[in-house]
Formats: C-alpha cells, sequence, structure tokens
C-alpha cells in the first residue's frame, strides 16, 4: 500500500523544532503546522494536504504576478490547482505502479541542464532558488515528479500513436510538409469526463459559451485560461507557443487561419472536451524538409519487471559492457541478452532520425562517436546499451515522409494525451475534503 508520508514528516520536523524555543511559542507554531497539513483531498490511498495546496499556489501566483496577469479569485485558482494536483498524482501513482521512476543520476543531470539553461552553475542555481523562498529539495522532487510524467506520457501515449502510409499521402498532396506559416496561440480547455451525461455536456458548453463571452467584453484571456483551463499550459495563463499549422490538432489547424491577431475562436468541441484559442501572433516562414544527420545505431535492451528490478538490469548491462571492452561481439550478446525485437539483428535498429527514438535514448546515443558503446541508459522501456556503428546526412525522399510522419504524430499527440489524462482522472478514485478544512 502506497501512503504519503510527505506531509507527516514535515510535522515531525517543524513541531520538534518548535518544542525548543517555548511552550506558547511551540504551541502556536505547532497548531500552524497542524493546520497547513491538514487532508484536503484522497487520490486513490494517497492524501494531499494543505500545505501541498498552498505551496503550489504561491508557485502560481508568483509565475503569473510575472508574466503580468491578473490573478483570478482567490477560490477559483485553489480549486484549479487541487484538479491539477490531483490528475498529477493520479500519474505519478500509475508510473510508481508499473515500475517506472527517475534516479538520482538522471534527475542530477536534469537540474544541471536546467542551471544551464539559465546561464547559471548548479550551485547558484540553487542559491537563487533558495533565496526565492523555495527549498532545494522540494524543487528537485517537483521536477522528478514532472520528468516522471513526461516518461509515462511518452510510454502510455506517444509511442502508442500510428500514422498510416496513406494519412502521409494525403499529408505531402497537401503541401503540409513542404512549408507552413506559424502561429502564437493562447488555449482553455474545458475537460469532458469519459462518461459524460447529457446534462453534464450541457453544463460545461454552456460555461464554455460563458467564458467565450466574457472574453468578447474584452476579459482577460490569462486570467480566464488559469481560473478555467484543464489544460497542462492551464496554469501559465494558457499560452502554446509557436506552433507551425502542421504541428496543430486537425481542428485547431483548421480554425487558427481565419483568426487575426488578437482574436478568439468559437467554442470548438473535440472528445478530449471544449476549447477555445486565442491567437496572439502570427508569422510567416516556411517548416521544411532540411537534410538532416541520421544515426545507425544498435543496442541491447533489458527490460525492467518485479522478477528484473533496475539495479539488477543496469548490474547485467555493466557486465555485458565489460565483456565488449575485452572483445566480445556486440551483435552475439544482443540476439543472447537483449529483450527487444531487434535481438535478432544483433540489436541493429537500422537508421534513426531525429525523433524516432524517446528523448533519453536519442540523448544519449547522440552523445557517442561512431563506435563507441555508452554506458547503460534508462527510458521509459527498461535500460539500454548503446552502440552508435555510423552517421550519415540525409536528402532523400524517404526523409520528406519522415518529416511529414513526424509532424502527424505530434500532431495527434496532444489531442490523444488529453483524451487519456480523460480516461485516466476518471477511473481514479478521489474524495473532496477542501470544504471540512476551511
Amino acid at each position: 500500500m502506497i501512503r504519503n508520508t510527505v506531509g507527516a514528516a514535515l510535522f515531525m520536523t517543524i513541531a520538534a523544532w518548535a518544542m525548543q524555543t517555548g511552550p506558547a511559542v511551540a504551541q502556536g507554531r505547532t497548531q500552524r503546522v497542524i493546520e497547513a497539513d491538514r487532508i484536503i483531498a484522497v487520490v486513490n490511498e494517497e492524501v494531499i494536504t494543505l500545505h501541498e495546496l498552498r505551496s503550489r499556489m504561491a508557485q502560481v501566483e508568483r509565475q503569473l504576478r510575472q508574466q503580468g496577469t491578473q490573478l483570478p479569485p482567490r477560490d477559483v485558482l485553489e480549486k484549479h490547482i487541487l484538479e491539477r494536483l490531483i490528475v498529477d498524482r493520479v500519474q505519478v501513482q500509475l508510473a510508481k505502479e508499473t515500475g517506472l521512476r527517475i534516479d538520482d543520476a538522471q534527475l542530477d543531470q536534469a537540474l544541471a541542464r536546467i542551471a544551464e539553461g539559465n546561464r547559471m552553475g548548479l550551485a547558484e542555481f540553487r542559491a537563487n532558488l533558495e533565496q526565492d523562498g523555495i527549498p532545494w529539495m522540494k524543487f528537485r522532487e517537483e521536477i522528478r515528479n514532472e520528468m516522471t510524467i513526461g516518461r509515462l506520457r511518452e510510454r502510455e501515449v506517444d509511442s502508442k500513436i500510428l500514422v498510416s502510409e496513406g494519412e502521409i499521402d494525403n499529408f505531402l498532396e497537401a503541401g503540409g510538409a513542404m512549408g507552413s506559416e506559424e502561429f502564437n496561440l493562447a488555449h482553455i480547455l474545458l475537460r469532458v469526463p469519459e462518461q459524460a451525461r447529457t446534462e453534464q455536456l450541457v453544463r460545461l458548453q454552456a460555461r464554455a459559451e460563458d467564458i467565450l463571452a466574457q472574453l468578447r467584453r474584452g476579459a482577460d484571456f490569462a486570467q480566464l485560461a488559469a481560473s478555467n483551463s484543464d489544460a497542462p499550459d492551464g496554469l501559465s495563463g494558457g499560452l502554446m507557443g509557436w506552433r507551425p499549422l502542421d504541428r496543430l490538432p486537425s481542428l485547431f489547424a483548421e480554425e487558427v487561419p481565419k483568426l487575426k491577431p488578437g482574436e478568439v475562436s468559437a467554442v470548438l468541441r473535440s472528445p478530449a472536451g471544449f476549447h477555445i484559442l486565442k491567437l496572439l501572433e502570427r508569422r510567416g516562414g516556411a517548416i521544411k524538409a532540411q537534410p538532416v544527420e541520421q544515426t545507425r545505431a544498435r543496442h541491447i535492451l533489458i527490460k525492467t519487471s518485479e522478477l528484473v528490478p533496475e539495479a539488477e538490469a543496469r548490474r547485467k548491462l555493466v557486465t555485458l559492457k565489460e565483456r565488449l571492452s575485452h572483445g566480445a561481439d556486440f551483435a552475439e550478446l544482443a540476439r543472447l541478452h537483449s529483450n527487444d525485437l531487434s535481438a535478432a539483428k544483433g540489436g541493429d535498429l537500422g537508421w534513426l532520425n531525429p525523433g524516432d527514438t524517446v528523448p533519453d535514448f536519442e540523448r544519449a546515443m547522440n552523445s557517442l562517436k561512431p563506435g563507441q558503446v555508452g554506458e547503460p541508459v534508462q527510458s521509459p522501456f527498461g535500460w539500454h546499451l548503446i552502440q552508435v556503428l555510423e552517421r550519415r546526412m540525409d536528402v532523400s525522399k524517404e526523409r520528406v515522409r519522415q518529416t511529414a510522419r513526424m509532424a502527424l504524430r505530434e500532431r495527434k499527440a496532444d489531442e490523444a494525451y488529453q483524451d487519456w489524462l480523460r480516461q485516466m482522472r476518471d477511473r481514479a478514485y478521489v474524495e473532496y475534503r477542501l470544504e471540512d478544512n476551511r
């Protein structure tokens, strides 16, 4: 049974500190900790505490202020953030149950990349966070959860998206891969439950139409997105960023070219729910199939399970790499030990284009020189030992088709993820206790 013990540990730590400061002060501080650590929701077998909600509220409010977005009413934002915490918790729970985790080494690499992206060393980045009142260990765990959710999406949604040759033909005939204007968009989504009743649909559509009416009267889009949107970008004001038309869901791609900058769309209906789009800016610019570097690689995959834990899978690959360094044949070891379909071909994956593999695998592969075998690396599918055989620049017709395939996959991905999230949320047991704690 998995239970949330973070809140209890926090209470014990602060209460013990408070007891050293004198009876009257200690009682007051301990009481505040108890208040902050009340249970406000139960998600399957775990709890969400008032402390977690208030901490996320502070982060979101700080982000919205930095963007210059007017804050929604506090009770509205509170309920919206609680729902986001519930959806995130459901995903993290599934990841744990299925053995998907981000180890400390992977987390440290990600944190180093984040610091580098902010043009800081890791120590300086940590000091800046703590100066802003963000505890380092808490930040680490939030990034770990974000990475876990991203990897879960790759495994459960993105990897299962199929694009047929006929879809690619139709896409190319329409000129999709040869060029596209780009659009800077914001988005509001009201998610529809998986088995919604007619009255629920009517109520949600009426709510969407009311939001649209407010927008057309001049209401702030970012504020309404933060208050209402169920999309992952809702709490950042609904900002989707720049997208070429061929990277948008078909429903959006049909509507966006009709809009002028500053205009909002009508209420759009998809299987995921009701959508409202706002076009912020548009710019010309062709997105063409450029020559790209392809990599021919092979790998040995050890899948993890209850019988083969992660530590054992990694240890096995370390042993195999040691054998390779003493002259063992990679193809033969792949045939004997790899759990991938490529084992029959000695682990050979053929020529790979950017985006053909999941990000963790691709990053590790791209860091290798031809002939080099990397250290064991984890992906949503297990642990890999990768060898790069050769590289080349590709300008073939197949590359154009691959560009089209990637565009179509991306077009389908967001829609599929929203649909999957809706199913996961509806299947979870959720008990609200927020009103009991006021």
